[in-house]
């Protein structure tokens, strides 16, 4: 659970290597299409989440020579997005520990601020667009891209398969997170004055063999993992036979011919206003 005197964040997923490889499959081209259109050499950039940096070396590259500086609460996370900086020649990608609730950057700083799934794992969803929202320049541009588990499936559903979506939800909510966020960011970004408010929608798809393998080992390494059901029973969102129930559906799942999953996100790009 979240110190009730901090804005920092438990973050539910957590750091393991299922995690981590998932976070890896994360690139501008695919988890940031609705940002790229917008970037051009020369912007400075912040990256607020960065995670392992293989969405953030992307937006670097759109921006070279301009300068991308990440920003994530766990060091490792940092190490990684700066060694795949320094292993892709990107050196104007800077990484760095932070908290997305008090940046260590000036007013009026940057061009653009991103963030992908950040603000779904920290409670204070107006800390974050403030904080935003001050080191942007008057004009600047800020967009992100949230869960919406609500909207999330796996197909066939085998009618316990979307309880796991729901299980998930609560974990991040016991967390004091917003698993839902992404239906509602056109409203958060309204009330925090932002203005320009464009909000979209999109999927990220697992359509084939290769990835519905590939999602299911994630959720069966992570979901199904002695500590996440330690915490559901913990939290009471579920019971270890609830649990076996999801896993033994996730195995019809695989093995299905016609296996075919999406997890839902809301987007948006709004602007700071001008001075």
């Amino acid at each position: 659970m979240t110190d009730a005197t901090s804005a920092t964040p438990y973050y539910t997923i957590g750091f393991s290597e299922s995690i981590l490889q998932h976070l890896r499959r994360h690139t501008a081209d695919t988890h940031a299409a609705h940002l790229l259109p917008y970037l051009m050499p020369g912007l400075r950039v912040l990256d607020l989440g960065c995670g392992p940096g293989t969405l953030s070396v992307g937006l670097a590259e759109a921006i070279a020579p301009g300068e991308l500086y990440g920003v994530d609460m766990e060091q490792s996370q940092v190490d990684l997005a700066t060694s795949i900086a320094e292993a892709g020649g990107h050196d104007n990608a800077t990484f760095q520990v932070g908290d997305v609730t008090e940046l260590a950057f000036d007013d009026d700083s940057f061009d653009v601020v991103h963030g992908h799934s950040i603000l779904a794992h920290v409670p204070d969803t107006q800390a974050v667009l403030t904080e935003a929202q001050r080191v942007l320049k008057p004009g600047g541009l800020v967009a992100f891209r949230e869960w919406i588990f609500d909207g999330s499936f796996l197909a066939p559903d085998f009618e316990v398969i979307y309880d796991a979506w729901a299980t998930l939800a609560e974990l991040i909510t016991a967390d004091d997170g917003h698993p839902n966020i992404g239906r509602d960011l056109k409203r958060h970004l309204l009330e925090a004055g932002f203005t320009d408010v464009m909000p979209a929608a999109s999927f990220t798809s697992y359509t084939t063999a290769e990835d519905v393998g590939y999602i299911s080992r994630v959720i069966e390494n992570w979901f199904f993992s002695a500590d996440v059901r330690a915490s559901a029973t913990a939290y009471g969102v579920a019971t270890q036979q609830q649990l076996d129930n999801l896993e033994q559906a996730l195995k019809r799942w695989i093995s299905h011919p016609g296996a075919f999953g999406a997890v839902a996100y809301g987007e948006v790009i709004a602007h700071k206003p001008p001075r």
